[in-house]
């Protein structure tokens, strides 16, 4: 099933308003057109290609074609087999429709359809267990099966995303210049590449998007401690936002922060923020990563946190029940508002690379699990562009894991370690406060736990051998042994101790 390199397709203007009728001219096709496959298939057509549209009801393709038809070439179909006709061999059939059974109807219909060496690309949110599972029946068939993440949202769509390819290689290299081409470039590097065999892409994607979880929640956390700890308000917080995205913490995440606390509700003449219902949503690829993690043996703690964090502020009757409880007494608000807010901004950064310490270690640890050979560091340059989570120091990730391909942890990278240390005591001082204060700072809190649990050097998991020893024979192993060797202690006996 060799496909060939795309390298010479001829291309129509952009400025096309022609819908080509000839079979066969598409160099790719897109299904499902709510905003994100609309604008795929936009963000392909600005590029010069060729788009085939497909859409379950034809009312979405047609929208498209009224709304943008002049952004470029597109042919319109109604069926399946109108939409592979109007595509050039191989097909490459990009999926935007909802994850789970949506997705698993619309594979089928296309690969009945389809001839040996065709590809279809899933572009959603799916579970990649589902991929693994899909991919190995695809190929059973004689088609390329390849979950691809996406991540940049409605704007990254259209304008460049950061795209996250799995599935076989060879299927790559006719895909991979198209990906590539319409994906973001960040000094001039594509924001895209090969992660790795089967359902590699949408794992990535996955844990991209526990680290989202995980960012979202630290920002939440800084601006509830800027707002209760100092009483800012928060077009003031707004201004703080915006100038710690002048430094080390700059992001898109902390960019839009200041956009979105600086919004004022057109009803009420109030902040906006202040007049959003405070129950957060997710639509599971947070649990996703959380479930995964468990299974692999990783702790995502922040991740973890971030998640049971929006449980949390769902749980309305809980929290109805709970509302005025004894708080104990609390302590003095910060005096010192400059020391308080540089605070808080060092305290953000180091628990932020713990967060995407965690989710490169869970990554790595995949990868090792499904043999799909991730290169750890281009994670960081394809998350540079496009992408949700994409930040400054993702530069440094990618300079820390060339230097270290083998790294066991970011946090023993020289300027992550250095980042970390210097703001060990900054990050102490929040979260002692938050407590005295009673500001709840779950994924603060947690990351500084992590880590000076991996700091120490004798933690009391030794105890918890003991317990488990005693209660179920479960052996331990001794300090001043082999590391393999186990041993049980006869607890209700002599309780002499014995190899196990």
């Amino acid at each position: 099933m060799e496909l060939p390199r795309d390298t010479h397709h001829e291309r129509l203007p952009v400025s096309s308003s022609e819908t080509p009728s000839t079979n066969g001219t598409a160099q790719i096709g897109v299904t499902g057109l709510a905003v994100m496959g609309s604008n795929l298939a936009r963000n392909f057509a600005h590029h010069g290609y060729t788009v085939a549209l497909h859409n379950r009801t034809t009312a979405k393709t047609d929208a498209l074609l009224e709304a943008h038809g002049s952004e470029g070439s597109f042919v319109r179909s109604e069926t399946i087999p109108e939409f592979l006709a109007a595509l050039e061999k191989p097909r490459r059939v990009i999926i935007m429709v909802k994850a789970g059974d949506p997705t698993d109807a619309v594979i089928e219909e296309l690969a009945d359809a389809m001839e040996e060496g065709d590809i279809i690309i899933d572009g959603g949110n799916s579970l990649y267990t589902d991929t693994i599972r899909r991919e190995k029946a695809i190929r059973e068939r004689g088609l390329h099966y390849v979950g691809a993440g996406i991540s940049g949202g409605e704007e990254g769509a259209l304008n460049g995303p950061s795209i996250m390819p799995g599935g076989p290689a060879e299927s790559y290299e006719s895909l991979g210049p198209l990906l590539e081409e319409i994906s973001a470039h960040v000094d001039g590097v594509p924001c895209c590449t090969h992660i790795g065999p089967d359902g590699s892409g949408h794992f990535v994607k996955m844990v991209h998007n526990g680290i989202e979880y995980s960012d979202m929640q630290l920002i939440g956390e800084a601006y509830q401690l800027l707002r209760d700890g100092l009483g800012k308000s928060a077009p003031e917080i707004a201004d703080i936002f915006a100038e710690w995205n002048e430094g080390d913490l700059d992001s898109y995440l902390i960019e839009i922060t200041a956009e979105v606390l600086k919004q004022i509700d057109k009803k009420t003449g109030k902040p906006l923020v202040d007049v959003i219902l405070d129950e957060a949503e997710q639509k599971g690829t947070g649990r996703w990563t959380v479930k995964s993690a468990l299974d692999l043996g990783v702790p995502v703690t922040g991740i973890a946190e971030a998640v049971f964090a929006r449980a949390l502020s769902g749980s309305v009757a809980q929290r109805k029940a709970t509302t005025g409880l004894a708080s104990g007494e609390l302590g003095e608000h910060p005096t010192d508002e400059a020391r308080f807010i540089d605070d808080v901004s060092k305290a953000l950064y180091a628990s932020k690379i713990i967060a995407y310490a965690q989710g490169f270690n869970q990554i790595q640890a995949g990868s090792n699990e499904y043999d799909w050979d991730i290169t750890l560091g281009d994670m960081a340059t394809i998350w540079r562009g496009g992408c949700i989570i994409r930040a400054k120091f993702l530069n440094r990730i990618k300079e820390a894991y060339d230097e270290d391909p083998q790294l066991a942890t970011l946090i023993a990278a020289p300027y992550f370690r250095d980042a970390v240390e210097a703001g060990i005591d900054s990050w102490r001082r929040v979260v002692v406060t938050a407590t005295q204060l009673g500001i709840p700072i779950p994924g603060f809190a947690s990351a500084l736990s992590y880590y000076d649990a991996l700091r120490t050097e004798r933690l009391p998991a030794a105890l918890t051998q003991g317990l488990r020893d005693f209660f179920g024979a479960h052996t331990y192993g001794r300090i001043d042994a082999d590391h393999d060797a186990k041993f049980h202690t006869q607890w209700s006996g002599d309780r002499s101790e014995s190899p196990a």
